[in-house]
Order: C-alpha cells, then sequence, then structure tokens
C-alpha cells in the first residue's frame, strides 16, 4: 500500500527520517514499524514568520517495496552508425542535446573548446591562486559549460519551454542526489556536478557518439543557404546533417564569426552590475530573524524591484558560497558566484545587476547585432584596468558605494585572486550606478541590515545572460535564414541557466531530428 502524507513540521522534525518517520506513522494511525520506505516527495522552507516551518510531502510504503522515484526511463541506443549531427559546446544545452540525438537515433558529434572537467579544475585553480587565466579552459568554458563550476543551480522559472523533472531526472539517472527531485530550489554544487557531467560524457560515447576537447571552431562553411561544414582551429572539417551551437553566452567569437558570415544575430536585453558578499550569519539572522539553528540551511534571499523603469534584481544568489573569477580573455575582469553542495562557507554573496535596455549601447548601434556583447566587453575591460593585472578585482565597501566615497579598506573577502580598493561608484557606467544605489536602499527596507559596513561590493558581474538572440523560426526551430542551423541554450539567447538550456537542447534536438526526416 502507498499512502501521500503532507505535513507542517518543525526544522528539527524535517532534518531526518529518525526524526520525521514517527510523525508521519502517527499522522497515519499506524506503527513506524509497518512503514517498510518512506521518500520525500516535496519540500521547502517557510521562513516568513518568526516560527520557521518546514513544508514537506511525504510517499510512505506500507508493507511493499518503494518503486523508483522517477516516472522516465532512459534507454540510449547504439548509433555508431546513424547520421551525424555536429554538436558545437558541451555545456548543459550542448550535452541534453546529444543524448536527446542519441534517443531519437541519431550520432552527436560533439565538439568543446575547452577541457574535460577534471582537467578543467586544474586551470580553475591556476586562476585563483597563481591569476594564470588559460581563455580556453576557465569557469565559462570547458566540459560542463559555465554552470559545473560556478554553483550547480537547477532553479528555473522557465517552465513553458519543456518537461524540467525529465531534466532532473536524467541528472538523477546519472548520480546526482535525490533531494533535486523535491527541494523547491534544487542544488548540485559545484563539488559534485563535474562527476555527473563525466558520466553523461561516458553515456554519450559508449552510445557511439564522440566528443573532442580542447576543439574550437574557427569558421564555417556555407553555400545554398545552409551550413556545409565546421573548421577547428586544428584545421578540421567537419560535416553533420545539421549543427546544433550550444556555445554560451562568453563565446563572443563564435558571435563575431556568424556576423561575419552574415548570419543575422540580433541584440537582447540583459542585465549587468555587481557581486555583493555579506557574511552569511547576518543574512541567516536577516531572513530567519534571529533564529537560525543547525536544523537549518545557509539562508538565501530573491530581491526585485523597479528603479526608475529598469528592473534591478538578484541574481545567481550563492549561500555559503564564493566569488569566483570568470573572465575569458586577459583584458577583462568578470566575477560570478559558486557554492558547494554543503553551502558551508562563511559567506553569501549574489549577483546585483541592473537592466541594460537599448538605449544603454546607441552608441555602438553600427555593430547591429553586437552592440549589447561591445558595451558588456567594455565594462569587462574597464574593470580590468582598475586593477591593471592579474585577476584580482576592483571592490568597495557596500555602505561607502551607496555614500559615493572611496573605501579606506576592505572586509574579507571569498574571492580568492584577492580584491583592490577602487572608487566604483565613478567609473561603473551611470545608470548602473545610479539604480543600483537606489535598489539597495529599497532592498534594505525589505531585508533590515541589507545595507551593513561588512558588505563588500566586487566587480563586474556582467554576463547574466547572452547579451545576443541567434532568431529561430517558430515553426522549424531553425535559424530564420539557416534552415540546418539550431541555436541552442543560453548562447542561443532563449535559456538561462542549467536546467532551461538544457530543456532548450532537447528541443533543438527534437527540431533536428524533423528536420533531417524531412530531407
Amino acid at each position: 500500500m502507498r499512502k501521500e502524507v503532507s505535513l507542517i513540521l518543525s526544522p528539527a522534525q524535517a532534518y531526518s527520517e529518525e526524526s520525521y518517520l514517527p510523525v508521519v506513522a502517527g499522522e497515519l494511525g499506524i506503527s513506524p514499524f509497518d512503514i517498510t520506505a518512506i521518500r520525500i516527495i516535496r519540500k521547502s522552507v517557510d521562513a516568513r514568520a518568526r516560527n520557521i516551518r518546514i513544508n514537506i510531502s511525504f510517499e510512505v510504503f506500507i508493507g511493499e517495496e518503494a518503486s523508483s522515484p522517477v516516472e522516465n526511463t532512459f534507454h540510449y541506443q547504439d548509433v555508431h552508425d546513424k547520421p551525424e549531427v555536429v554538436v558545437i559546446g558541451a555545456g548543459p544545452a550542448g550535452l541534453f542535446a546529444s543524448l536527446r540525438l542519441i534517443e531519437l537515433g541519431y550520432r552527436p558529434v560533439l565538439l568543446e573548446r575547452g577541457k574535460t572537467a577534471h582537467e578543467r579544475k586544474l586551470d580553475i585553480d591556476l586562476l585563483e591562486n597563481n591569476h594564470i587565466l588559460n581563455t580556453e579552459s576557465n569557469y565559462c568554458f570547458g566540459e560542463g559549460g559555465a554552470g559545473t563550476y560556478s554553483d550547480g543551480k537547477l532553479y528555473t522559472r522557465s517552465r513553458k519551454r519543456g518537461d524540467i523533472s525529465r531534466i532532473l531526472e536524467i541528472l538523477y539517472f546519472h548520480g546526482a542526489h535525490e533531494s533535486i527531485l523535491y527541494e523547491a530550489h534544487p542544488h548540485i554544487g559545484s563539488d559534485k556536478l563535474p562527476e555527473i557531467i563525466t558520466r553523461i560524457r561516458n553515456t554519450i560515447i559508449n552510445a557511439g557518439g564522440t566528443i573532442s576537447f580542447n576543439t574550437r571552431v574557427s569558421d564555417l562553411g556555407m553555400s545554398g543557404g545552409l551550413i556545409t561544414h565546421v573548421l577547428t582551429d586544428k584545421q578540421e572539417k567537419i560535416k553533420g546533417r545539421a549543427y546544433v551551437f550550444a556555445t554560451g553566452h562568453s563565446a563572443r567569437d563564435v558571435y563575431y564569426l556568424l556576423n561575419a558570415k552574415s548570419v543575422l544575430i540580433e541584440t537582447k536585453p540583459f542585465a549587468m552590475g555587481i557581486r555583493v558578499e555579506h557574511p552569511q550569519e547576518l543574512i541567516d539572522n536577516i531572513q530567519y530573524h534571529g533564529r537560525k539553528d543547525r536544523y537549518l540551511p545557509a539562508a538565501a534571499y530573491s530581491l526585485v524591484e523597479q528603479v526608475n523603469d529598469r528592473g534591478v534584481y538578484s541574481f545567481c544568489m550563492c549561500p555559503g558560497g564564493q566569488i569566483v573569477p570568470s573572465a575569458t580573455a586577459e583584458s577583462e575582469i568578470v566575477v560570478n558566484g559558486m557554492s558547494a553542495s554543503g553551502r558551508d562557507s562563511a559567506f553569501a554573496n549574489s549577483g546585483i545587476v541592473v537592466q541594460v535596455i537599448p538605449s544603454d549601447f546607441r552608441s555602438y548601434q553600427n555593430m547591429e547585432g553586437l552592440a549589447g556583447l561591445r558595451l558588456q566587453e567594455l565594462v569587462e575591460q574597464k574593470a580590468y584596468r582598475q586593477v591593471h593585472n592579474g585577476q584580482r578585482a576592483p571592490a568597495q565597501r557596500l555602505t561607502d558605494f551607496i555614500s559615493n566615497r572611496p573605501s579606506q579598506d576592505l572586509p574579507v573577502c571569498s574571492y580568492l585572486p584577492g580584491t583592490v580598493i577602487s572608487p566604483m561608484h565613478e567609473w561603473l557606467p551611470d545608470f548602473v550606478k545610479r539604480n543600483l544605489q537606489e535598489g539597495f536602499k529599497i532592498f534594505d527596507k525589505k531585508m533590515r541590515g541589507f545595507l551593513s559596513r561588512d558588505a563588500v561590493i566586487v566587480g563586474v558581474e556582467s554576463r547574466t545572460s547572452s547579451p545576443v538572440r541567434i532568431p529561430r523560426d517558430p515553426e522549424t526551430g531553425s535559424h530564420v535564414r539557416i534552415p540546418n542551423l539550431f541555436a541552442a541554450g543560453e548562447g542561443s539567447g532563449y535559456a538561462g541557466g542549467i536546467v532551461s538550456s538544457a530543456v532548450d537542447g532537447e528541443n533543438m534536438a527534437a527540431w533536428c531530428a524533423s528536420y533531417i526526416g524531412k530531407r
């Protein structure tokens, strides 16, 4: 027999099976010994009131063994001799497009400019500890994409694009913890995700797909309105029936290449700002009303406000995390945030960003679809000039930034390459500075104590999403002018984050199959 039970428990009661099993049994009017298995199916923290509660639902098995926690089964057939589709980029869009292509009977030929997930970690260590940036292997480029080593959050609001539960189940199938199936804001963590990504790679290869690392696309062959091949930096000519571009939001060289080949690209709204970091204890005290205990996770927050007709909002909030360097070129500074699975560092950080609108990059309109990208580049280069060399990042106390006052010193910060005192109120774009300052004041009214002298801002947070969109035909999924080009994930301008990019990759794989099947 199976029963579903929904309860509101204290954090201590919801902490472990040992603590919640007697409560569930009591609710059902049975002995705990009658329960042969119990599984959490939904869980969320309600911290709106001082008496913090956990909303939790269980599937209870009485007198029978537990069934699988996932509904879908995944069969990756042998595609060694099947029609080939070239997939460019091994981030979530590229990997999930490849898995779906295999399911549909096509052989993915996957090209990744960076290294494997584990080799990539060595380059990240060099970047953080020795300021040595590998422009092809870093926090943005490499197996798994930008999300692999910058947090592994799986939460998305983009629920109209496809089956999100299927994506979570595929990740679970490849080794993710079962909690991603029931947590309100699922999170894998940058210490766990590389192993899962490696297993996905092995699935692709074992089914007959191929993956070439350290292989960057340098040119395209085109004829009759179609892509005929891609040329790599190794002078290899790679051909396929169709081409999935899953290159991510930071592959600027790809967008410049597409533009040079007269492939239509459009500007897209995006956002930029800074990373703000607080002591995690301060955020816990604010969010948990001073009642944090060992049964509660590190507290997070989500903030959004309209300021001067622009959105100002928190982005990629990382409780118990650290700020990380996310540049992809020598002459720029970009920051992001991440958390390990335990979310147990002493710091909480979040991007706080301002909506960028077309008038902000009007002076670059001669670049047409690349105008927003150019603005993004220039701001990152300006941040680099504040520190002169290496990957140290410009920083300022939050209270000084609000007051247009240079900082005399800085609090301890999690950013490993180190920070440099910088008057960020003087050199950030004016629309970013003014709206951030107003936004922070409003956020402090929502979270009393947010404007703390112990908080530091670090710049710049500029890669919230792609500043370009590769327009797609809504009937075929392909580029509006090139029928065998399928742009997927963040770099396409139609997705953002691990889950929505994975869904988009699956969708593009299905469109590829439809296109090939009609030819």
